[in-house]
């Protein structure tokens, strides 16, 4: 522990008798000066001896350095005089190796010319063993040594090669043919490595296949491996499947018999595809083909993708240096005839589907699709027949029917898609985008043309004329439809379409093509607005029936029970329902475009309609709660300018009860100060009184 004085010398006093109050004993001083003195003497005793000891032990360190300095001397001595023997031993034995590399080059030169001499004379034998027509030697006679006898037979089938032709002539036509020898042994081999293959034996498997390697037949060992290794591989109904275990088998074993590993399950890779997938896919599309356009498309789409991610496999493994090309060619071989002429089937497929769709939808409404003319003197009169009440010709009844069906739209949508999605996988790259376009014209035909189109025009041939009782404006749920029935299509341009055609010269051409599709469709939108004359007339109708004279200019002027007349409520429901209606139909800045026009129109209507009658104080305040009524219904419309119209009408109505002394006050008024005064007169000469001598005097 560290030393700390204090606490020592409190110790020292606790343990000294009369040094503290332990016990009960007088502190006495004395003894504890006595105590201290006697403790200090110690210590000084202790010092001294401690120091005697710590010289000694400095002494005796300085003597061992020097020892030591000394000895480290002495050994670097040594060590000099060890590097220098080291240097001589090395130098020494560079000079003894030098020596012996050259012996043994002069050993290898002398040597490897009489090995090659003893193996021509071995040769020499076995080739004088083929000309006197006996094999007596042990290496052909022994079955076991068939390996040594390949390289015999090799050996000699190269010096055979590099006989003259009428030599070899000579020599092939002896009784013991070496050319029937080599073919006999090289068929043994190939024996032997297909027996060992059915026996599982890996390691006899690689020493003939290396043994055959620089035969001609190695070749043929390749295809019988090949051949025995799909041998019970496809059993089940999925090839595609039974192919890529088949392989991923094969690609453990390879390395361990073949030299060329990649080569072979290359080799095998092509087998599979040319024999077995080729058949299968020819087998699958062929019966379809003619017969039935529907499933050779799908059949079609569905072998090329599953050939493709099989190809995707097999790129995990080693084939060679280009292996996705390899692939490709062997995927393209199998499907170039049928890709050729893909995008025909497709568009003759798409075309009779579509039309069919139609058909079906047409034939369960019993609607004969009729021509209806588009352009020229038959828009002419339309536009005539219903701006006028000229009897132009009769309007088509459409008894309701729209002629739009969402289930249609989904079937057409359904199909296309399906083709972009085929057409993406089948295309080739450089023709994808021009297929792209083309699948979309037959959307266009079928969809937008014969579909929408046709059901706008059946809709505009619909609309009856304004002075038509009771006429249901079908239009608008036309409208409506046609409005959904384009977001669809626009969601399938953008998700399906775009992405195959975004970095190629058609996207211009489609997204102009579905510019004027768009423009075409507007125009007869803007052409079936004019259901707005079917409403007012409608409304005219109304207030017709309904509106009495009386009702401005009742009998009894005290006994006026109601607060607007009926014909006011029944038009004011009237409105809102076509309000509704055209929310309901059509969206952004058409709602707002359509229902200001509604609403001037039917401001225009009901101001008309209001100076057809005489007024009476009771009468006149009945017309400005009817006015009340019509400006909180055009609240609805939520249209400011429509709003300030009615404004100005319920201001205009307070001059058939203001009192004759306060007409000019009223008519300087804010809202009707900017009229012009022909306005204000019309109004006030709608008052009963208005030919009395003092309003006609006030007034002017």
């Amino acid at each position: 522990e560290p030393f700390v004085a204090d606490e020592y010398i409190e110790r020292l006093a606790w343990r000294t008798p009369g040094g503290g109050s332990r016990g009960g004993e007088a502190f006495d001083p004395k003894r504890l000066l006595e105590e201290f003195v006697n403790h200090i003497q110690e210590l000084q005793v202790m010092d001294e001896r401690i120091q005697r000891k710590v010289e000694k032990l400095e002494q005796q360190c300085q003597k061992e350095a020097k020892e030591f300095a000394k000895k480290v001397q002495e050994l670097q001595k040594s060590n000099q005089v060890a590097f220098q023997h080291f240097q001589e031993l090395d130098e020494h034995i560079s000079y003894v190796a030098t020596k012996v590399c050259h012996l043994g080059d002069q050993l290898e030169g002398v040597n490897t010319p009489r090995q090659r001499a003893v193996e021509a004379q071995k040769l020499m034998k076995y080739f004088n063993e083929f000309l006197d027509g006996e094999l007596k030697s042990d290496v052909f006679t022994n079955s076991e040594k068939i390996k040594e006898a390949a390289d015999i037979i090799q050996k000699l089938h190269l010096i055979a090669q590099e006989l003259p032709f009428d030599s070899l002539m000579d020599f092939c036509a002896y009784p013991l043919s070496f050319p029937g020898k080599y073919h006999d042994l090289e068929c043994q081999l190939i024996q032997e490595f297909t027996s060992a293959q059915r026996r599982g034996e890996i390691s006899r498997m690689r020493e003939v296949a290396a043994v055959l390697l620089h035969f001609k037949g190695y070749s043929h060992c390749v295809d019988v491996y090949i051949k025995q290794c799909q041998e019970g591989a496809f059993l089940r109904n999925d090839v595609f499947e039974d192919a890529a275990i088949l392989c991923q088998r094969v690609n453990k074993q390879v390395g361990e018999v073949f030299s060329n590993p990649e080569t072979v399950l290359a080799k095998l890779i092509q087998n599979i595809f040319e024999v077995k997938l080729q058949s299968y896919v020819k087998d699958q599309l062929e019966e379809h083909r003619k017969s039935d356009a529907e499933q050779y498309l799908k059949n079609l789409y569905d072998l090329y993708t599953r050939t493709t991610n099989l190809s995707s496999k097999l790129m995990e493994f080693n084939l060679g240096t280009d292996k996705q090309t390899f692939l490709s060619k062997l995927i393209k071989s199998i499907f170039i005839s049928y890709l050729e002429n893909y995008i025909e089937v497709e568009i003759g497929y798409l075309k009779s589907r579509s039309a069919m769709i139609l058909q079906r939808y047409y034939d369960s409404k019993n609607h004969q699709k009729r021509s209806i003319g588009t352009g020229g003197i038959q828009d002419l009169k339309e536009r005539i027949r219903q701006r006028t009440n000229l009897p132009l010709g009769p309007s088509i009844d459409t008894h309701g029917e729209t002629f739009l069906s969402q289930e249609v739209v989904v079937n057409l949508l359904q199909e296309t898609k399906q083709a972009f999605e085929r057409c993406h996988r089948l295309s080739d790259p450089s023709d994808l985008p021009k297929n792209a376009f083309r699948i979309f014209s037959m959307l266009v035909e079928f969809l937008c043309t014969e579909h929408i189109d046709y059901a706008l025009e059946t809709g505009l041939a619909g609309i009856p004329s304004s002075d038509s009782k009771n006429a249901n404006l079908y239009f608008l749920d036309v409208v409506h439809q046609a409005n959904t029935i384009f977001h669809l299509f626009d969601k399938q341009f953008n998700d399906h379409l775009m992405p195959l055609i975004s970095s190629s010269p058609k996207l211009s051409e489609c997204l102009q093509k579905k510019k004027d599709i768009i423009e075409q469709m507007e125009v007869k939108l803007d052409m079936g607005i004019d259901t707005l004359n079917c409403m007012i007339g409608q409304m005219k109708h109304i207030l017709a029936a309904e509106q009495k004279k009386t009702d401005f200019k009742p009998e009894d002027e005290n006994n006026v029970l109601i607060q607007y007349t009926n014909a006011c409520v029944k038009v004011c429901g009237y409105v809102r329902k076509q309000v509704e209606k055209i929310r309901n139909s059509m969206d952004g800045k058409n709602v707002d475009t359509v229902l200001m026009e509604l609403g001037v129109r039917f401001h225009r209507l009901i101001y008309e309609h209001l100076q057809q009658y005489s007024y009476s104080c009771m009468g006149g305040m009945l017309a400005i709660c009817d006015v009340a009524e019509y400006r909180k219904c055009a609240k609805d419309f939520k249209i400011a300018l429509v709003l300030q119209l009615f404004d100005t009408l319920h201001a205009l109505c307070n001059l058939l009860v203001v009192a004759p002394d306060n007409l000019k006050q009223v008519c300087s008024g804010e809202q009707l100060a900017n009229l012009d005064k022909n306005i204000l007169h019309s109004f006030v000469q709608l008052r009963v009184d208005y030919r009395s001598a003092r309003l006609a005097r006030h007034f002017s």
